[in-house]
């Protein structure tokens, strides 16, 4: 059974907080790896989360939320870690449960290392609701309008 908590932030951490797995119930000992590596990607700790998605977890793992480890990585500021996810494969376009895009994310924060690593990944400035494009004029990130895929 998965869990829903109504805290739609991507930047939050909670000890309940579960992969998203519609109509199963999923082992402890899985939802505890799951919350680590979650952590692995908010936190930009690159090398571990990399070697966790080569030895086998989902590049486009989800939590309850919707939000993807790419996601999660992108919110938190960690180019790194995004530009690692992607070249293992991850969808820069997944939308989490509300409709937001990784790259709106990375705008909403500011975070134009983050949106270039998600453009040079094939990130859509128009996806999501609002887009990348209406996060920017949202909140006078204008200068991040300029960033286009390469």
């Amino acid at each position: 059974m998965t869990e829903r908590h109504p805290d739609p932030a991507p930047g939050r951490t909670e000890a309940t907080e579960r992969p998203h797995a519609a109509g199963t119930e999923i082992d402890p000992e899985l939802l505890e790896l799951a919350g680590r590596v979650f952590d692995f990607a908010r936190h930009g700790d690159t090398d571990t989360l990399a070697a966790y998605v080569d030895a086998g977890v989902p590049v486009n793992l989800s939590n309850d939320s919707g939000d993807t480890l790419v996601m999660l990585a992108a919110y938190h500021g960690h180019a790194g870690t995004v530009a690692a996810l992607l070249r293992r494969g991850a969808d820069p376009n997944r939308l989490n449960d509300r409709g937001q895009s990784p790259l709106a994310g990375a705008v909403f924060k500011g975070e134009a290392e983050v949106a270039r690593a998600l453009l040079g990944g094939g990130a859509d400035p128009e996806a999501g609701q609002p887009t990348a494009v209406e996060t920017a004029r949202m909140f006078g990130a204008e200068e991040l309008l300029t960033l286009r895929r390469p």
